[in-house]
């Protein structure tokens, strides 16, 4: 499976800002739908984060999925690579 990498930065509390990767199928190429996913992630923090548009999250390149990441896309349509400052 081809897939879509979204790179994403956005800031958090403690002035620190996030960088994650979001992983979507090669063909969703919906913003709202890509974006809604890491408003989903981000969510799921446990710290304030900023908000997730266009400015902190673009597409950077397509790429082949390993055999975890097709099947974390099976189940949820995403899959998130946390970079810096996501924990």
């Amino acid at each position: 499976m081809k897939v879509s990498v979204w790179d994403t930065y956005v800031p958090r509390e403690g002035q620190k800002t996030m960088h994650f990767d979001i992983l979507v199928p090669s063909d969703t190429i919906d913003p709202d739908t890509i974006f809604g996913y890491g408003k989903v992630y981000l969510a799921s923090k446990p710290f304030d984060t900023g908000e997730l548009t266009s400015n902190e999250c673009r597409f950077c390149h397509i790429e082949q999925a390993s055999d975890q990441v097709i099947d974390a896309i099976k189940k949820s349509g995403y899959y998130i690579i946390e970079m810096e400052n996501c924990q």
